[in-house]
């Protein structure tokens, strides 16, 4: 038998996935909060070392989470909609009327605020996928609406005294062994709010959407480019509609998170929210000219976004102005980022 009868095959390195946009933007969005936090920890004292401390973050972002979410979606898309901020302040405000004026329960004024999530998703969705208008037109044109509609259901600002909502309102979640010992030396134990467990639901079935379903895939596909999707079979104006009827209905959740949150109704309620959301989703590596964004990042965004402001109050700058800059300054970098990895992109086709 000859010698070369048996040979030792060569063994071939393991080809590796390329690193897509995506991945690339999450990864510098996840290494930016942690490398904030961190620093947050180390030069600011002990308030950031307690645990409470990062889920108040949760707490008081729990809203923008799943306005952000929704963001991200049209934006993938290559959408925007700018009335999620007063639909949120539309919600709370229709919510608090139905509770204390007309004897609601918690159970009908949820559905209200869907109600009206979804009423904005489908009729912008519509005007924007069938009629094609653009999206920052009809959704300017949707927010000064939901403003008008706020001061017509009440024009003033009062708590929501319904005991059935209180009693919801001031619903803890105990977080076991993340407790921290006071001045006092009592230990508390941490706690999140119910709203941060339905951000986190949203997250995750997100996710769960853009990776693993057909529709979630258009989006991207949508987001890249509408004629090689076209080609490929995808009914884009259909992808289109689906995306802004999601944002919409979830402007409705996130409206009513934040009701539970604040406990109040009130026109001035959310003001800017659609801006934080638009700023989370870029830092969070989302693209606005679409086609690439991940939800994970978008959490993350609005991690890093609250982070940024806690850390700017506790140097002791409270002025607005402050917070703005600071924030202007993420966005231009982030979007600096972004333009590097479109480039690289472009270089690659």
């Amino acid at each position: 038998m000859s010698s070369n009868s048996f040979q030792i095959p060569k063994l071939k390195k393991a080809d590796r996935a390329p690193m897509t946009d995506t991945k690339v933007l999450l990864i510098i969005t996840i290494a930016v909060f942690l490398v904030m936090y961190f620093c947050a920890v180390v030069f600011l004292g002990k308030g950031f070392t307690k645990p409470q401390t990062f889920f108040n973050i949760l707490n008081e972002n729990a809203a923008l989470i799943i306005l952000s979410c929704g963001m991200s979606l049209v934006m993938i898309t290559g959408g925007i909609d700018i009335s999620v901020g007063q639909v949120t302040a539309l919600v709370c405000m229709s919510c608090a009327v139905h509770l204390d004026y007309h004897g609601g329960s918690v159970f009908t004024a949820l559905l209200i605020a869907l109600g009206i999530g979804l009423a904005f998703g489908l009729v912008q969705g519509y005007l924007i996928a069938y009629l094609k208008i653009q999206p920052f037109i009809v959704t300017l044109a949707g927010l000064f609406f939901a403003k008008g509609m706020t001061t017509i259901v009440n024009a003033t600002q009062f708590n929501v005294e319904n005991e059935e909502f209180k009693a919801l309102k001031a619903t803890r979640i105990t977080v076991p062994g993340m407790g921290s010992i006071n001045k006092t030396g009592v230990y508390v134990p941490a706690y999140v709010e119910i709203g941060v467990i339905v951000a986190l639901l949203v997250v995750i079935f997100l996710f769960a959407l853009l990776r693993w379903t057909k529709l979630g895939r258009s989006f991207y596909a949508v987001g890249g480019n509408n004629q090689s999707a076209n080609m490929l079979g995808i009914n884009v104006t259909h992808t289109k509609f689906m995306a802004h009827l999601l944002c919409g209905f979830l402007a409705g959740i996130g409206g009513f998170v934040y009701f539970m949150h604040v406990g109040s109704g009130s026109p001035s309620h959310a003001a800017g929210a659609e801006m934080n959301a638009i700023a989370s989703s870029i830092i969070g590596g989302t693209m606005l000219t679409g086609g690439v964004g991940n939800i994970i990042g978008t959490l993350f965004g609005v991690l890093a976004l609250s982070t940024i402001k806690n850390i700017v109050s506790s140097l002791g700058l409270d002025e607005a102005w402050w917070t703005n800059i600071t924030i202007a300054a993420m966005l231009c970098i982030f979007l600096l980022v972004q333009s590097v990895v479109l480039a690289r992109k472009n270089n690659k086709k």
